[in-house]
């Protein structure tokens, strides 16, 4: 699935309403006769992370719930 890219236009809202769109296609092409929302949420969660900080990618190191006292420098 594609990144999408605040930057060419669209509330977060469209993003994740086009994410979700996208994702219901992609599995119903695959012959799917539920809805697996597991891929579903984590399709919206990679859309919305690779949209956060005005569509910059992502920062090299650490998450703030990876760090402890040993490595959050």
């Amino acid at each position: 699935m594609a990144r999408l890219d605040p930057a060419i236009g669209g509330s977060r809202r469209e993003i994740i309403e086009d994410v979700i769109s996208a994702e219901l296609d992609r599995q119903a092409q695959k012959g799917a006769t539920r809805i697996d929302t597991a891929a579903l949420a984590d399709a919206i969660e990679d859309a919305i992370d690779s949209t956060s900080v005005s569509g910059a990618p992502p920062a090299e190191g650490k998450r703030p719930q990876e760090l402890n006292a040993t490595n959050d420098d």
